[in-house]
């Protein structure tokens, strides 16, 4: 899990040498991640259809349209705090991959 302090509910489901698997829950609009920089490369299931918003630091903030079950892929180093922009619960389940790739495709 990405050491953030956002007002998101973050639960651990999955934490060993290969993946470390976090729900990210947001009760309300406007809750989100805090601010935070991926140590590794990671896949995103949203449990929603909606958008989350994206600040990456700039001036604008990028509004990600979101679909309940489709996965979308981020690689080692995105810095963004992600905010809730809809009027209902809604949760997404972050899949960080620990395990060094080359190491994995070496059988090592």
């Amino acid at each position: 899990m990405c050491d953030a302090t956002g007002t998101a509910t973050a639960t651990v489901q999955i934490d060993n040498e290969r993946v470390r698997v976090t729900e990210w829950r947001f009760a309300q609009r406007g809750q989100n991640t805090g601010w935070h920089r991926h140590d590794f490369d990671y896949v995103v299931v949203p449990l929603f259809d909606g958008v989350l918003e994206i600040d990456t630091g700039g001036a604008e903030r990028i509004h990600a349209e979101v679909q309940n079950g489709v996965p979308y892929y981020r690689p080692l180093g995105a810095e963004h705090d992600v905010i809730s922009a809809n009027d209902f619960e809604c949760a997404f389940i972050e899949i960080e991959l620990l395990e060094d790739a080359q190491a994995a495709s070496s059988g090592a």
